[in-house]
């Protein structure tokens, strides 16, 4: 368990990092020095990113997941728990789910690499009756999501980074959210590919 969320958290983290670190090179945004305590930072955004990967994944990846499985095929499973986990985003005021829709799309894309990290850690065990695989643990998605959660507010509480405006906010993402931009939607769309290709070597093994 806890080697699944180290390595997902550093997945998350690290990536979302290489995601700013392409903007900048780009010179789409500039970097700058935090508004606040650097280490009160750190220290928030892991208890911010540990509460929300544990809690949300608990609930998504964990009970109504499997509660899809039961009922539906596995891809219908799939994309409904990730509809679901987007559109329970933007329980909020009209004016508030108009401005934030363009993360829509964004949120799927997180929920179905979400749920390809958990099935990538299923495993074959034996059950009275026959050789089975187990539906996977929630260490992988817990770490990716807050490892997620816990680089994007560090840079956003903190003000590290300030936008250039050189190109469109719908490239680099509406309200200074990658979720709500085209670069970001690729970034996570490659994420959600990369767990989709490594719950497919499970189907193999």
């Amino acid at each position: 368990m806890a080697r699944n969320v180290s390595s997902g958290w550093g997945l998350g983290f690290f990536s979302l990092m290489f995601l700013f670190g392409v903007q900048g090179w780009l010179g789409w945004l500039v970097w700058q020095a935090p508004t606040d305590s650097l280490i009160t930072l750190v220290l928030a955004g892991i208890a911010v990113g540990l509460g929300t990967g544990f809690a949300e994944e608990l609930v998504f990846r964990g009970w109504m997941l499997d509660e899809l499985q039961r009922d539906f095929t596995p891809r219908t499973a799939l994309w409904s728990s990730s509809i679901i986990f987007a559109a329970l985003h933007f329980i909020k005021p009209l004016p508030e789910v108009i401005r934030t829709s363009p993360q829509f799309l964004g949120l799927v894309l997180l929920g179905l690499a979400l749920v390809w990290a958990k099935q990538s850690t299923r495993t074959l065990v034996w059950s009275i009756s026959s050789l089975c695989h187990h539906q996977g643990r929630l260490g992988l998605p817990i770490g990716l999501h807050g490892g997620l959660v816990f680089g994007y507010y560090v840079v956003n509480v903190g003000n590290l980074v300030k936008y250039s405006g050189r190109v469109p906010e719908w490239l680099t993402g509406l309200n200074g959210n990658p979720l709500a931009g085209g670069i970001g939607l690729i970034f996570l769309g490659a994420i959600a590919l990369t767990m989709r290709q490594r719950f497919l070597q499970t189907q193999t093994s």
